[in-house]
Formats: structure tokens, sequence, C-alpha cells
């Protein structure tokens, strides 16, 4: 029998077609039999004031969530665009998101090996000196970090991406006072985790920066105080909002969250000062516009004990009211606590206590600090207690009570 063209053509293509199959199906079940590899990466440095990683797209009214600030001039991988976000790979299994704003773009360079898999860390130092306790850690380059606190016992662990540990001199200095213990495991090939343990069980702050070579990750840890009297301790007090941002608005009265988050901060002031604390700041004390970044940076220069930030809460559903304290790290949440305990004797309904608060001002690791909403200005009872002086007075004396109480539990 004579075959024909078309017969002919629509053999191959069964053949194509099988091909094809076997091909998608190596591929899917067999996935690591094969490597696609680019010529060339995209990298970039950040840059800007308090650069942070995003862990994903998500957002709600406060951005999307965050995993913490960086240095500037760090090294990053980026594979991918989304909106006003680049999406960075920090290592093998791990990736990030960085606003566009806060990068610089350079060059491409060959991949011959891939970017977050080739740097070694070098030996390690624990040291003190007259105010705080430190590691630092020599790198070959400068990468993203990432740290968060556990408790009991209370740590500091920070996780280096693209690092392989070459770190085999740990040396630690009696110099050293609130440094417990420090060592590190290689959890994957390319993330190296830091643990730092603490003699206190109440952690007092930490910031991590490279120093001026880029050549050494410097870990500043702040000291328990020697005396927990408020009294020795200096004291941040935010006012929320402020000038063009006026925050929420009096379900009946009208009034503006900008004007009524201040006298509550200058009552707060005033009750700080008549119970003998000497060193009080104030981010705000009058009606003027401060950007988050802006606030941040005058609280890292007065450096303090502790933060408290006043606010008033807000709801689309009248009837919600009540007292609520935030805080974003673990290591914090028992300041948030006590102050909450103290501001309930007022008679005020509980909203909560609230973790993982992705706000700017609990971004910080620098000090404790907690975030305090006094009550609902949608809600028409909690309004007419935010609008009497009265009020202002309690609360001030009941956020006062409630540091006191935090610090007593520590002694």
């Amino acid at each position: 029998m004579q075959i024909t063209i078309v017969q002919q053509l629509q053999g191959i293509f069964r053949k194509f077609l099988l091909m094809l199959r076997w091909i998608f199906f190596v591929l899917f079940f067999f996935p690591g039999l094969f490597t696609f590899s680019q010529d060339s990466v995209l990298l970039a440095r950040t840059t800007g004031k308090l650069p942070f990683l995003e862990y994903g797209i998500g957002e709600d009214r406060l951005g999307g969530a965050k995993m913490g600030f960086l240095d500037s001039n760090i090294l990053v991988r980026i594979v991918d665009s989304f909106k006003t976000d680049y999406k960075v790979q920090l290592s093998i299994y791990h990736s990030a998101y960085l606003p566009k704003e806060s990068v610089i773009l350079v060059e491409k360079q060959p991949d011959t090996e891939t970017v977050h898999n080739k740097y070694l860390s070098g030996s390690w130092k624990v040291f003190g000196d007259s105010v705080s306790d430190y590691l630092s850690i020599n790198m070959e380059e400068r990468l993203p970090y990432h740290s968060f606190q556990s408790i009991n016992p209370s740590r500091i662990a920070i996780d280096l991406f693209g690092v392989t540990s070459n770190t085999n001199w740990i040396t630690q200095l009696k110099t050293a006072k609130e440094i417990k213990n420090c060592w590190y495991e290689q959890i994957e090939d390319d993330v190296l985790r830091v643990f730092i343990e603490l003699k206190h069980q109440q952690p007092w702050g930490h910031s991590l920066a490279y120093d001026s070579s880029g050549k050494k990750l410097l870990v500043t840890v702040k000291r328990q105080p020697p005396v927990l009297d408020i009294r020795r301790l200096k004291i941040a007090i935010d006012a929320g909002h402020g000038g063009d941002n006026t925050g929420a608005s009096g379900v009946v009265s009208k009034v503006l969250e900008k004007n009524y988050t201040l006298l509550i901060a200058k009552e707060t002031e005033k009750t700080l000062k008549k119970m003998g604390v000497k060193k009080i700041f104030m981010t705000r004390t009058k009606d003027t516009s401060l950007t988050m970044i802006e606030r941040i940076e005058l609280l890292k220069q007065f450096n303090p004990d502790i933060l408290v930030s006043i606010h008033l809460n807000s709801s689309g559903v009248d009837t919600v009211r009540g007292v609520s304290t935030y805080y974003r790290y673990i290591g914090f949440r028992p300041l948030s606590v006590a102050i909450l305990n103290q501001l309930l004797t007022l008679g005020l309904k509980e909203y909560g206590n609230i973790g993982n608060f992705n706000f700017g001002l609990s971004g910080p690791t620098d000090y404790p600090n907690a975030l305090v909403e006094v009550a609902f200005l949608s809600n028409k009872e909690d309004e007419k207690r935010i609008l009497s002086p009265k009020f202002h007075r309690a609360v001030a004396q009941k956020i006062y009570l409630g540091i006191v109480n935090w610090l007593n539990q520590l002694k």
C-alpha cells in the first residue's frame, strides 16, 4: 500500500507530540535533572533612609508585612518587579521585597557562581564598652539579614542570607555584660543563623550595621539598666499623627485624632516630670507634620530606654469601643501588657493586646516600645471620655503606672 505525503506528515506530527509528552513528564516529575542558568544577574544596593524588607506583596492600610530594616549599601539580587517593589533573592530558598525607591541598580555581572551562595563568614568577637555589648562578625560583603527575638530563654537571632560559615573563632571577652552566650548554626547551605543569648529575661534592644569597610557586621546589644527605676530612665512619648496627617475624627464632635493624641501625650509628659523622670523626649510638641522615618531618626538620636506611642482608634462600626495596646516583637510584649492592664482599671472595655503590629514606630528593635490606642473616636461613649481633660490626666497616670509595674516585674 502506498503511503501518501499526508500520512507521512501525520506520522511525524504524532512522534513530535509523543516527544513533547515525554519532555513535559520528565520536567514535571524530575525537575532536578535540568538547570537553567542566566548569563547575568541584576544586582542592586540599598540606599536612602531606613530601607526595609517585606515578606510579600500583601497589603493592608499599614503596607505589606515587614521583615525589618536594613543598613545602606547592602548587596541584593533582583529577580522580579512588582508595582513599587522589587523581588530580591536572599538565598536559594528565601526571597523578599524591597521598595524600588530604596535600591540603586548596579551593572549586570556574570553569574559564574550564584550571587547568594559564594560569601563566607570570618571570625567573631564579643565584647563590651561602658554603654553596650557588641558582636562583630567578619564578612566578605554587605549582605542582607533578618533579626528576631525569642523568649524563655531570652535570645536574639539573626539570619545572614547568602553566607556560608568559615567561622572557626568566636572570641568572647569579659567586658561583655549582657551577652551570655554566642554561637551559630548553618541552617541552610547559604543561610547562617546567629544566636545571642542574653543574661536577662527582658531584651532592651539591639541594632545591626556594617562598618565603613563593609567587611564587618556589628550587632549592638543594649544592656538592662543597672537600676530599674523609672526616674533613672530615658522615656520617649510619641503623639500620633500631626500636621497634614490628621488621623481619625470624632463621630459626634468631629474633633481630630492628631489634636487629642497631643493633649494626652503632654499630660503624660507632665505626669512623668511630676514623678521625677528627668529625661523625656517628645517626638512632637505641636501640630507639625512628621513622617515615620523622621520620627524614627529623632528617636534613634535620643536613644530612649522606653517608647510609648499614643493614638486614638476608629472603626466603621460605631458599637466597637475599648482600649488596646500593640507591639511588634515578642520581647516587647510585657511592656504593652502592663500598660493595658492599668488602662483597663479606668473602666474602658478591653479591645485587646495585639502583636506583630506592622506600624512604623513598632519596627525598630533598638528599644522596648508599645503603642496605645486609648479609645475609639468612632464610638459615642468612648468619644465622650476622650473629650475630657480629666480623662487625659487619668490615662497619663495609668501609662506611668503601667511602666512602673513592668519595671517591678523585672526586679
